[in-house]
Protein backbone atom coordinates (compact mmCIF):
# COMPACT_ATOMS: atom_id res chain seq x y z
CA UNK A 1 0.00 0.00 0.00
CA UNK A 2 1.80 3.16 -1.06
CA UNK A 3 1.51 6.89 0.97
CA UNK A 4 -1.16 8.31 -0.90
CA UNK A 5 -3.40 4.90 -0.57
CA UNK A 6 -2.32 4.76 3.16
CA UNK A 7 -3.35 8.62 4.13
CA UNK A 8 -6.90 8.26 1.91
CA UNK A 9 -7.43 5.04 3.96
CA UNK A 10 -7.15 6.81 7.18
CA UNK A 11 -8.78 10.17 6.14
CA UNK A 12 -11.89 7.77 5.22
CA UNK A 13 -10.97 5.59 8.71
CA UNK A 14 -11.56 8.89 10.32
CA UNK A 15 -14.87 10.52 8.68
CA UNK A 16 -15.94 7.13 9.20
CA UNK A 17 -15.65 7.45 13.53
CA UNK A 18 -16.87 11.32 13.24
CA UNK A 19 -19.89 10.16 11.70
CA UNK A 20 -20.68 7.07 13.67
CA UNK A 21 -19.91 9.67 16.86
CA UNK A 22 -22.50 12.38 15.45
CA UNK A 23 -25.23 9.73 15.01
CA UNK A 24 -24.76 9.01 18.56
CA UNK A 25 -27.77 11.10 20.15
CA UNK A 26 -27.39 12.80 23.21
CA UNK A 27 -30.07 12.19 25.21
CA UNK A 28 -30.58 15.66 27.96
CA UNK A 29 -31.86 15.23 31.58
CA UNK A 30 -32.81 18.21 33.07
CA UNK A 31 -32.53 18.51 36.87
CA UNK A 32 -32.45 20.62 39.85
CA UNK A 33 -28.90 22.04 41.98
CA UNK A 34 -27.06 19.80 42.83
CA UNK A 35 -28.13 17.85 46.32
CA UNK A 36 -31.64 18.55 45.27
CA UNK A 37 -34.24 15.97 44.87
CA UNK A 38 -34.34 16.18 41.38
CA UNK A 39 -30.67 16.17 40.50
CA UNK A 40 -29.67 12.78 42.64
CA UNK A 41 -32.66 11.58 40.70
CA UNK A 42 -31.28 12.45 37.45
CA UNK A 43 -28.02 11.30 38.22
CA UNK A 44 -28.99 7.89 38.70
CA UNK A 45 -31.07 7.44 35.70
CA UNK A 46 -28.49 8.82 33.33
CA UNK A 47 -26.12 6.03 35.00
CA UNK A 48 -28.83 3.56 34.12
CA UNK A 49 -29.48 5.13 30.73
CA UNK A 50 -25.50 5.04 29.81
CA UNK A 51 -24.92 1.03 30.82
CA UNK A 52 -28.12 0.89 28.27
CA UNK A 53 -26.42 2.05 25.38
CA UNK A 54 -28.48 5.60 25.89
CA UNK A 55 -26.03 8.44 25.86
CA UNK A 56 -26.88 10.74 28.45
CA UNK A 57 -26.20 13.97 29.71
CA UNK A 58 -27.69 15.88 32.50
CA UNK A 59 -28.25 19.73 33.05
CA UNK A 60 -29.02 21.25 36.02
CA UNK A 61 -31.56 23.59 35.21
CA UNK A 62 -34.51 26.20 36.95
CA UNK A 63 -38.10 25.46 36.35
CA UNK A 64 -37.52 23.38 33.49
CA UNK A 65 -40.32 22.08 32.68
CA UNK A 66 -41.24 24.20 30.05
CA UNK A 67 -37.96 23.67 28.15
CA UNK A 68 -39.25 19.85 28.10
CA UNK A 69 -42.43 20.99 26.41
CA UNK A 70 -40.69 22.93 23.54
CA UNK A 71 -38.04 20.67 23.19
CA UNK A 72 -35.00 21.99 24.18
CA UNK A 73 -34.42 19.28 26.59
CA UNK A 74 -35.26 15.73 26.57
CA UNK A 75 -36.41 14.52 29.57
CA UNK A 76 -37.09 16.19 33.39
CA UNK A 77 -38.46 15.20 36.82
CA UNK A 78 -41.32 16.69 38.95
CA UNK A 79 -44.16 15.63 41.18
CA UNK A 80 -47.41 13.93 39.72
CA UNK A 81 -49.44 17.20 40.91
CA UNK A 82 -47.34 19.63 39.39
CA UNK A 83 -46.96 17.34 36.05
CA UNK A 84 -50.47 17.83 35.73
CA UNK A 85 -50.93 21.65 36.65
CA UNK A 86 -48.07 21.85 34.07
CA UNK A 87 -50.34 19.93 31.46
CA UNK A 88 -53.78 21.39 31.80
CA UNK A 89 -52.16 25.02 32.49
CA UNK A 90 -53.67 25.48 36.44
CA UNK A 91 -52.61 26.19 40.01
CA UNK A 92 -49.01 27.28 39.79
CA UNK A 93 -48.88 27.57 35.72
CA UNK A 94 -50.88 30.13 33.34
CA UNK A 95 -50.56 28.44 30.78
CA UNK A 96 -51.14 24.77 28.97
CA UNK A 97 -47.90 22.91 28.14
CA UNK A 98 -49.57 20.36 26.04
CA UNK A 99 -46.34 18.51 24.10
CA UNK A 100 -45.51 17.03 27.17
CA UNK A 101 -45.79 13.33 28.31
CA UNK A 102 -45.25 11.00 31.37
CA UNK A 103 -42.58 8.44 30.72
CA UNK A 104 -43.73 7.08 34.73
CA UNK A 105 -43.08 7.26 38.50
CA UNK A 106 -39.71 7.14 40.13
CA UNK A 107 -40.84 6.40 43.87
CA UNK A 108 -43.48 7.99 45.99
CA UNK A 109 -42.91 11.04 47.80
CA UNK A 110 -44.15 11.30 51.23
CA UNK A 111 -45.15 14.48 52.68
CA UNK A 112 -47.83 16.63 55.42
CA UNK A 113 -48.42 19.03 57.83
CA UNK A 114 -46.36 19.33 60.83
CA UNK A 115 -46.42 21.20 64.08
CA UNK A 116 -44.87 21.57 67.50
CA UNK A 117 -46.03 18.11 69.35
CA UNK A 118 -47.32 20.53 72.56
CA UNK A 119 -49.60 22.09 70.55
CA UNK A 120 -51.30 18.99 70.26
CA UNK A 121 -52.54 19.26 66.95
CA UNK A 122 -52.87 15.42 66.05
CA UNK A 123 -55.25 15.78 63.02
CA UNK A 124 -56.57 17.99 60.97
CA UNK A 125 -59.36 18.40 62.58
CA UNK A 126 -58.01 19.72 65.50
CA UNK A 127 -57.11 22.57 63.54
CA UNK A 128 -60.53 23.91 62.69
CA UNK A 129 -61.00 25.72 66.02
CA UNK A 130 -57.74 26.71 66.46
CA UNK A 131 -56.80 28.25 62.85
CA UNK A 132 -57.08 32.09 63.35
CA UNK A 133 -54.65 31.88 66.30
CA UNK A 134 -52.09 29.98 64.52
CA UNK A 135 -49.29 30.63 62.21
CA UNK A 136 -48.68 28.61 58.84
CA UNK A 137 -45.75 29.39 56.67
CA UNK A 138 -47.42 30.40 53.07
CA UNK A 139 -46.17 32.02 49.24
CA UNK A 140 -43.08 29.86 49.32
CA UNK A 141 -41.38 32.51 46.37
CA UNK A 142 -39.21 30.13 44.97
CA UNK A 143 -41.33 26.63 45.13
CA UNK A 144 -44.76 27.40 43.88
CA UNK A 145 -45.91 23.87 44.15
CA UNK A 146 -45.77 24.06 48.26
CA UNK A 147 -48.63 26.42 48.98
CA UNK A 148 -51.09 23.86 46.55
CA UNK A 149 -49.54 20.53 49.06
CA UNK A 150 -50.84 23.17 52.08
CA UNK A 151 -53.62 24.09 50.20
CA UNK A 152 -54.71 20.31 49.92
CA UNK A 153 -54.18 19.71 53.59
CA UNK A 154 -56.44 22.05 54.75
CA UNK A 155 -59.03 21.80 52.23
CA UNK A 156 -58.89 18.29 53.66
CA UNK A 157 -60.58 19.73 56.49
CA UNK A 158 -62.33 22.33 55.27
CA UNK A 159 -60.19 25.27 55.77
CA UNK A 160 -58.34 26.97 53.46
CA UNK A 161 -54.98 29.21 53.97
CA UNK A 162 -56.75 32.45 54.95
CA UNK A 163 -57.95 30.92 57.53
CA UNK A 164 -54.74 31.06 59.23
CA UNK A 165 -52.09 33.72 59.67
CA UNK A 166 -50.19 33.47 56.77
CA UNK A 167 -46.21 33.86 57.39
CA UNK A 168 -44.49 34.34 54.16
CA UNK A 169 -41.75 32.40 53.44
CA UNK A 170 -38.95 31.38 50.65
CA UNK A 171 -38.44 28.13 49.83
CA UNK A 172 -39.61 24.44 51.21
CA UNK A 173 -36.25 24.65 53.78
CA UNK A 174 -36.79 28.14 54.55
CA UNK A 175 -40.42 27.16 56.23
CA UNK A 176 -39.01 23.96 58.04
CA UNK A 177 -36.19 26.15 59.19
CA UNK A 178 -38.84 28.81 60.26
CA UNK A 179 -41.05 26.35 61.89
CA UNK A 180 -37.48 25.42 63.81
CA UNK A 181 -36.82 28.88 64.78
CA UNK A 182 -40.55 29.14 65.84
CA UNK A 183 -41.54 31.85 63.68
CA UNK A 184 -44.34 29.79 62.35
CA UNK A 185 -46.37 26.90 64.00
CA UNK A 186 -47.34 24.83 60.65
CA UNK A 187 -45.31 24.12 57.70
CA UNK A 188 -45.38 20.84 55.14
CA UNK A 189 -42.00 18.72 55.74
CA UNK A 190 -41.30 15.97 53.82
CA UNK A 191 -40.87 12.15 55.99
CA UNK A 192 -37.35 11.71 56.77
CA UNK A 193 -36.62 15.25 55.42
CA UNK A 194 -33.29 16.17 57.02
CA UNK A 195 -34.01 20.12 57.31
CA UNK A 196 -37.12 18.38 59.44
CA UNK A 197 -34.64 16.58 61.94
CA UNK A 198 -33.23 19.37 62.42
CA UNK A 199 -36.02 21.51 62.94
CA UNK A 200 -37.29 19.00 65.55
CA UNK A 201 -33.89 18.88 67.67
CA UNK A 202 -34.81 22.66 67.72
CA UNK A 203 -38.03 21.95 69.01
CA UNK A 204 -37.08 19.22 71.80
CA UNK A 205 -38.28 21.25 74.62
CA UNK A 206 -41.59 21.10 73.34
CA UNK A 207 -41.44 17.45 72.56
CA UNK A 208 -40.15 18.23 68.93
CA UNK A 209 -42.08 18.41 66.03
CA UNK A 210 -45.07 15.84 65.18
CA UNK A 211 -47.19 15.39 62.06
CA UNK A 212 -51.03 16.41 61.93
CA UNK A 213 -53.10 13.22 60.34
CA UNK A 214 -55.20 14.26 57.17
CA UNK A 215 -58.76 12.88 57.41
CA UNK A 216 -59.05 9.41 55.19
CA UNK A 217 -62.71 9.36 55.11
CA UNK A 218 -64.45 9.12 51.63
CA UNK A 219 -65.14 13.10 52.03
CA UNK A 220 -61.97 14.07 53.25
CA UNK A 221 -59.90 12.13 50.48
CA UNK A 222 -62.39 13.84 47.88
CA UNK A 223 -61.88 17.33 49.20
CA UNK A 224 -58.04 16.41 49.48
CA UNK A 225 -58.17 15.56 45.87
CA UNK A 226 -59.77 18.78 44.71
CA UNK A 227 -56.39 20.40 44.95
CA UNK A 228 -53.96 17.15 44.74
CA UNK A 229 -55.78 15.13 41.98
CA UNK A 230 -52.41 12.94 41.60
CA UNK A 231 -51.94 12.91 45.49
CA UNK A 232 -52.82 9.88 47.71
CA UNK A 233 -54.04 9.89 51.71
CA UNK A 234 -51.46 7.21 53.26
CA UNK A 235 -51.53 6.02 56.57
CA UNK A 236 -48.32 5.66 58.37
CA UNK A 237 -47.76 3.60 61.71
CA UNK A 238 -45.83 5.22 64.64
CA UNK A 239 -42.74 4.65 64.62
CA UNK A 240 -40.36 5.85 67.62
CA UNK A 241 -37.50 6.55 65.09
CA UNK A 242 -39.44 8.25 62.81
CA UNK A 243 -39.26 12.04 63.09
CA UNK A 244 -43.48 12.60 63.53
CA UNK A 245 -44.48 9.02 63.62
CA UNK A 246 -42.62 9.05 67.21
CA UNK A 247 -46.50 9.56 69.51
CA UNK A 248 -49.27 7.80 66.76
CA UNK A 249 -50.37 6.50 63.60
CA UNK A 250 -50.41 9.55 61.14
CA UNK A 251 -52.55 9.94 57.68
CA UNK A 252 -49.83 11.94 55.00
CA UNK A 253 -49.87 13.01 51.44
CA UNK A 254 -48.20 10.58 49.11
CA UNK A 255 -47.48 12.65 45.79
CA UNK A 256 -45.46 10.18 42.88
CA UNK A 257 -42.25 11.85 41.45
CA UNK A 258 -42.09 11.25 38.16
CA UNK A 259 -40.25 11.55 34.93
CA UNK A 260 -41.46 13.43 32.00
CA UNK A 261 -40.60 14.05 28.49
CA UNK A 262 -42.19 15.74 25.47
CA UNK A 263 -44.38 14.12 22.23
CA UNK A 264 -41.24 14.68 19.66
CA UNK A 265 -38.86 12.14 21.51
CA UNK A 266 -38.71 9.08 19.33
CA UNK A 267 -40.95 5.69 21.27
CA UNK A 268 -37.96 3.77 20.73
CA UNK A 269 -35.79 6.25 22.78
CA UNK A 270 -38.75 6.47 25.67
CA UNK A 271 -39.24 3.02 25.13
CA UNK A 272 -35.90 1.90 26.39
CA UNK A 273 -34.89 4.22 28.38
CA UNK A 274 -38.66 3.32 30.46
CA UNK A 275 -36.69 -0.62 30.41
CA UNK A 276 -33.93 0.77 32.09
CA UNK A 277 -35.88 2.27 34.76
CA UNK A 278 -38.32 -0.42 35.43
CA UNK A 279 -35.79 -3.39 35.41
CA UNK A 280 -33.08 -1.07 36.88
CA UNK A 281 -34.04 -1.09 40.60
CA UNK A 282 -30.95 -2.38 42.01
CA UNK A 283 -29.02 -0.18 39.95
CA UNK A 284 -30.92 2.91 40.68
CA UNK A 285 -31.36 2.51 44.42
CA UNK A 286 -27.05 2.02 44.29
CA UNK A 287 -27.11 5.06 42.94
CA UNK A 288 -30.42 7.27 45.12
CA UNK A 289 -31.78 5.44 48.16
CA UNK A 290 -34.85 6.83 47.35
CA UNK A 291 -35.30 4.63 44.39
CA UNK A 292 -35.67 2.06 46.93
CA UNK A 293 -39.22 2.45 47.11
CA UNK A 294 -39.80 1.92 43.51
CA UNK A 295 -42.40 -0.08 42.41
CA UNK A 296 -42.40 -1.01 38.38
CA UNK A 297 -45.95 -2.53 38.89
CA UNK A 298 -46.79 0.71 39.93
CA UNK A 299 -44.85 2.98 37.68
CA UNK A 300 -48.18 4.76 35.41
CA UNK A 301 -50.94 5.60 38.02
CA UNK A 302 -53.53 7.71 36.67
CA UNK A 303 -52.39 10.93 35.82
CA UNK A 304 -54.11 14.30 33.38
CA UNK A 305 -50.55 14.47 31.51
CA UNK A 306 -50.88 11.42 28.74
CA UNK A 307 -48.28 8.81 28.77
CA UNK A 308 -45.52 8.85 26.30
CA UNK A 309 -46.60 5.63 23.65
CA UNK A 310 -42.83 4.69 24.01
CA UNK A 311 -43.16 4.16 27.71
CA UNK A 312 -46.66 2.35 27.29
CA UNK A 313 -45.28 -0.26 24.74
CA UNK A 314 -42.97 -1.19 27.51
CA UNK A 315 -45.64 -0.95 30.06
CA UNK A 316 -48.20 -3.16 27.77
CA UNK A 317 -45.50 -5.93 27.54
CA UNK A 318 -44.61 -5.92 31.15
CA UNK A 319 -47.97 -6.36 32.16
CA UNK A 320 -48.10 -3.22 33.79
CA UNK A 321 -51.70 -1.34 34.12
CA UNK A 322 -51.65 2.07 32.90
CA UNK A 323 -54.16 4.49 34.31
CA UNK A 324 -55.53 3.23 36.99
Amino acid sequence: MNKLTKALSAGLFGLAISASAASAQVVTVATGAQGSLAYNSGQAVAKVANDAGIVARTQPLVGYLPLINSGEVDFGFSNGVEAEYAYSGTGNYDRAHGNMRLVGTMFPLTTGLMAPCDLNLKSVDDLKGRASELRIASEYTSSTIIPYYIMGGLANAGLKYEDFQMVPVANFVAGINALGDGLVDIALVSLNAGAGQQASVKLQDRGGLCYISLDDSVIGTSLFKGFLPAGDIVTKKQNEKINGLQNYDVNLMQIPWVLMTNADVSDDLVYKLTKAIAEGRDALKASFGAFGGANAQKMAPKNLMPYHPGAVKYFEEAGIPVGQ
